[in-house]
């Protein structure tokens, strides 16, 4: 048996991951894994006040992403029942580098290498990015309550710091296929050509893989 499958899309917030991931799954009948947001008790007071709820909204994260992939693991993947989700769990050191203090970072890092440590790993990455001015448009679209105190400025640095954790993560793991696509060229949710565009790229990066095996 080949590899199975396991997709997943990764981006600053509002640059269309869920959305992307929901129509891969459906144009491939994968299994979608969403993360768990909106159920962060600490979220919405973490963008009131960042420095104050950055560990707690961190370590929350952690352990239900953590969960999700232990579930996948078991009830997909072990069933050679390939999966897209909309985050990788490299997320995690993004975030949690930019707003924890170098003392909870350092404890952050000894808990995360311990729980991923043999986590099921995606073979294909689809990154998104987009400049401030469309990340900020898309958010005020879809008017989630616990974003609207979002700094622009904080969006600024995390899209800058998923650029270069992107950079890293390609150089560390060439085995991997890593798709990217610009948010401001591409409205895969508008726009059916754009969409099927970077479908098609997925199912040639996957009939790629399999022939590789």
């Amino acid at each position: 048996m080949g590899e199975i499958p396991f997709i997943t899309v990764e981006g600053p917030i509002g640059v269309g991951k869920t959305s992307l991931a929901k129509a891969i799954a459906e144009a491939f009948q994968f299994q979608l894994l969403k993360e768990i947001v909106d159920e962060n008790p600490f979220l919405g007071k973490f963008y009131e006040d960042i420095e104050e709820w950055s560990f707690q909204t961190e370590m929350f994260f952690l352990c239900n992403r953590y969960k999700q992939l232990e579930d996948i693991q078991k009830h997909f993947l072990h069933q050679h029942q390939p999966v897209v989700a909309d985050y990788h769990i490299m997320k995690n050191m993004i975030f949690a580098q930019q707003t924890l203090k170098d003392s909870q970072y350092i404890k952050y890092v000894q808990i995360y290498d311990i729980l991923t440590h043999d986590m099921p790993k995606p073979n294909i990455v689809i990154y998104l990015n987009a400049t401030l001015p469309t990340l900020l448009k898309r958010i005020k679209m879809r008017g989630r309550e616990i974003e609207k105190n979002i700094d622009p400025s904080y969006l600024a640095q995390l899209s800058s710091d998923y650029e270069e954790a992107i950079k890293t993560f390609k150089e560390n793991n060439p085995q991997v296929t890593v798709l990217r696509y610009s948010g401001d060229e591409l409205d895969f949710v508008k726009n059916k050509e754009h969409l099927e565009h970077i479908i098609s790229d997925v199912k040639s990066s996957l009939l790629k893989r399999s022939s590789t095996i």
